[in-house]
């Protein structure tokens, strides 16, 4: 063969078409630009996969998982389901499933599913997890406790079973075993922030505030203007009696958030705690002009009675009582006023309609055990 026909013969070889990707060689490319974000390159491979093979799992899996990426989860559940019509008991497209549910909140949808996961047997930590996440968060405690605890049979020290159980407890009103387990998390993971002031939560709950301040400190060492951190010092230091301390931790919170009247009816309250009663009842009317609340109607009310005003203050309390007709603070303060002005009758019949409705109080019982023998 001439020179000049071998180059010709190269140049035609040259123009070959490649090889096309196998089916094996677009899946893996599909979940590795997964795992890089790169979601719409991704759906690309997975439907070249989809063209040639309609029914394959692992480009319907991979399209469920690119659809709950994008927070299309209905359309993520569209192909997870496809691929189990196929492919029962695809353990990847139940994980898939049962996390689409969990993000529209469909909690008993996706424990549903999940427990057809664990009818295979498998043990899978990070899934059983999820599926006591969601009982607790339908309130189903005791199945919750139940799975966190077989986690810990597998794992010990599993951060996320230990998490768990705390805000389980936590949200039962335990916070003496919400504790132990947040504390074990803080053994593990001192600078957990999370674990800070949920450690530092209970004890506010307990009414320990001063075991409770150095952990809330601690997490604004580490994220300064941390929220939780700035709301649970002040709460602490309100428990306390301390009320300029707590302004001090109120007023950051203010600053990042002008507009929040729960703060701004705490800052009221700090300032009436203080004696400061015209500056108290300015951020009361501050809350008031965003939205209704009833701490801070309350708080203008105590005002009135504070300078004296005990009719204005009577007129606001009762008002309120319309409203929240349990509420023996209410009853309480109405009666004191009553009795500052000098009308016995009056303080106990507001305390005996108390009584009547069934609203229970050992304060409002023994408020009116001693107007009862006063003369």
């Amino acid at each position: 063969m001439n020179e000049e026909l071998k180059d010709e013969v190269l140049k035609v070889g040259d123009l070959t078409p490649p090889t096309p990707p196998t089916v094996q060689e677009l899946s893996k490319r599909g979940y590795q630009l997964l795992k890089e974000d790169k979601i719409p390159e991704a759906e690309f491979n997975f439907r070249r996969i989809i063209e040639v093979e309609p029914t394959n799992n692992y480009a319907l899996v991979g399209m469920g998982d690119a659809a709950r990426k994008r927070k299309s989860f209905t359309e993520a559940i569209a192909y997870y389901e496809e691929c189990l019509v196929h492919h029962p008991g695809n353990k990847y497209a139940l994980v898939g499933l049962a996390d689409s549910y969990r993000s529209l909140k469909q909690f008993h949808k996706a424990i549903e599913i999940w427990e057809k996961y664990l009818s295979q047997g498998d043990s899978d930590v990070t899934v059983l997890t999820r599926i006591a996440d969601a009982y607790r968060k339908v309130m189903d405690f005791g199945r919750s406790k139940e799975i966190y605890h077989k986690i810990l049979e597998i794992d010990p020290g599993n951060p996320y079973a230990l998490t768990g159980l705390g805000y389980l407890h936590f949200d039962l009103k335990e916070y003496r075993e919400a504790l132990a387990y947040w504390e074990r998390m803080h053994e593990k993971d001192p600078k957990n922030i999370w674990v800070l002031t949920s450690i530092g939560n209970c004890f506010r709950k307990l009414k320990t505030y001063e075991r409770g301040i150095p952990f809330f400190k601690k997490a604004l060492e580490i994220e300064d203007g941390n929220f939780y951190a700035l709301f649970g010092l002040a709460d602490c230091y309100r428990g306390m009696n301390d009320p300029q301390e707590s302004l001090f931790y109120w007023q950051k919170i203010l600053a990042a958030d002008p507009e929040n009247k729960v703060i701004l009816t705490r800052i009221g309250d700090s300032y009436r705690q203080m004696n400061e009663l015209d500056t108290a009842r300015d951020f009361y009317q501050r809350a008031l002009n965003i939205e209704y609340d009833s701490y801070a109607a309350l708080g203008l009310a105590l005002i009135n009675k504070e300078k004296g005003n005990h009719a204005e203050a009577i007129e606001s309390l009762s008002g309120m009582l319309s409203s929240d007709p349990k509420n023996p603070r209410l009853y309480h303060e109405i009666a004191g006023s009553w009795l500052a002005l000098g009308k016995k009758d009056k303080a106990l019949e507001v305390l005996t309609r108390a009584a009547r409705m069934g609203v229970k109080s050992m304060g409002l019982a023994e408020t009116l055990e001693k107007i009862q023998k006063l003369p």
